[in-house]
């Protein structure tokens, strides 16, 4: 089974694919926190800014695991298939949007989100398992008129590359694997990322 050794070794691979990409108006978008690391080179080699993307889902009340929906600092997405009372979901829009406020204000400080329209959007995380995060991040992107938007992961399962393929300009992926459990299962090396270590690359990335 082909593995990728860790996402240092990742954001060089994927930064090689991206190559065309440098120099253009543009902005790499790091889903937290393992694509952070993944990101960082990237975006150093391109010549682009940094940021995050914060988005997180809504579990149903039965069932947290299950998501509904999801909700970014700026927009709200809901089955309307989930039978859940609105009370319940206009809380978990508030408790969750509090939690996304303070982790974006941790991770990017003061400064403010660059403006998508017109840029080149490269979203990039260190793997795609349901998809959902990233879904939900490619429908907030889209809001704001991007001129391209392009995904860069390290490992994918096929379904996931196939819908993306739809729903974006380009997929950049290093490894489709036809058995797909779980993105760790294809590093070497797959330790958590702490929130220190986000702090300390989007400083660095400034």
């Amino acid at each position: 089974m082909e593995k990728i050794h860790n996402r240092a070794e990742a954001a060089l691979m994927l930064a090689d694919r991206l190559e065309k990409y440098r120099g253009e108006k543009g902005v790499v978008l790091a889903i937290p926190r393992g694509g952070v690391p993944v990101a960082a080179p990237i975006a150093r080699r391109l010549g682009m800014p940094l940021e995050v993307t914060l988005s997180k889902k809504i579990g149903h009340p039965l069932n947290p695991e299950f998501a509904i929906g999801s909700v970014s600092l700026d927009s709200v997405t809901v089955d309307e298939r989930a039978d859940v009372p609105p009370e319940y979901i206009e809380a978990e829009i508030q408790r969750v949007r509090e939690n996304l406020r303070h982790k974006y204000k941790l991770f990017m400080g003061d400064r403010k989100p660059v403006d998508l329209k017109d840029r080149v959007v490269v979203i990039v995380d260190d793997g795609i398992a349901t998809g959902k995060t990233l879904d939900a991040t490619v429908e907030l992107v889209k809001k704001q008129q991007p001129r391209k938007i392009v995904i860069a992961v390290p490992v994918a399962p096929f379904s996931a590359i196939d819908y993306f393929r739809q729903k974006v300009d380009e997929v950049v992926c290093l490894l489709v694997p036809p058995f797909f459990e779980a993105v760790g299962q294809f590093y070497e090396e797959f330790t958590q990322t702490n929130d220190d270590e986000v702090i300390a690359l989007m400083q660095e990335a400034e």
